[in-house]
């Protein structure tokens, strides 16, 4: 059965991409949860529609993850912690630390969930951390953690 999806569907497509599925999976599934309906001559116009708006709202969000990040891979963002006498730190700093330190310093609003930080930060010093804030636009910040005093 073809169907238009009306949602991104993982695995399956993208909104109003018109896709082959198996019948059973577009009645039991996709149609009663509002993913996709069925596909007929003149959805074909309307699929392109959708696409080309998807296509347009993707590039918007591009180009502003791309002025984003030419904002902050020159910069420092310095966030302080209590540290030991041995560069230690007592905790550690967490995507949401370097989250909110980028709100402060720069005044770009970053969501914690866009940074990838395997294990928190636990020493003072000068660290990358990956930030993904678009399918295509992925970047480092630098971030100094220094012992509050």
């Amino acid at each position: 059965m073809r169907v238009l999806l009306r949602s991104d569907t993982a695995g399956l497509g993208k909104r109003g991409d018109i896709v082959e599925v198996a019948d059973g999976y577009a009645r039991n599934y996709l149609v009663p949860t509002g993913r996709a309906m069925r596909a007929t001559e003149g959805m074909v116009s309307q699929a392109g529609a959708m696409r080309r708006a998807r296509d347009q709202r993707d590039a918007r969000a591009r180009e502003a993850a791309e002025a984003i990040a030419r904002q902050l891979v020159p910069a420092v963002i310095r966030v302080q912690a209590r540290a030991g006498s041995g560069g230690r730190l007592f905790g550690s700093v967490t995507a949401a630390d370097v989250s909110q330190a980028v709100a402060e310093q720069m005044g770009i609003e970053l969501d914690r969930r866009r940074l990838s930080i395997e294990e928190p930060i636990r020493t003072v010093g000068t660290h990358e951390i990956p930030v993904k804030l678009h399918a295509e636009v992925e970047f480092r910040v630098t971030v100094e953690v220094v012992a509050a005093g």
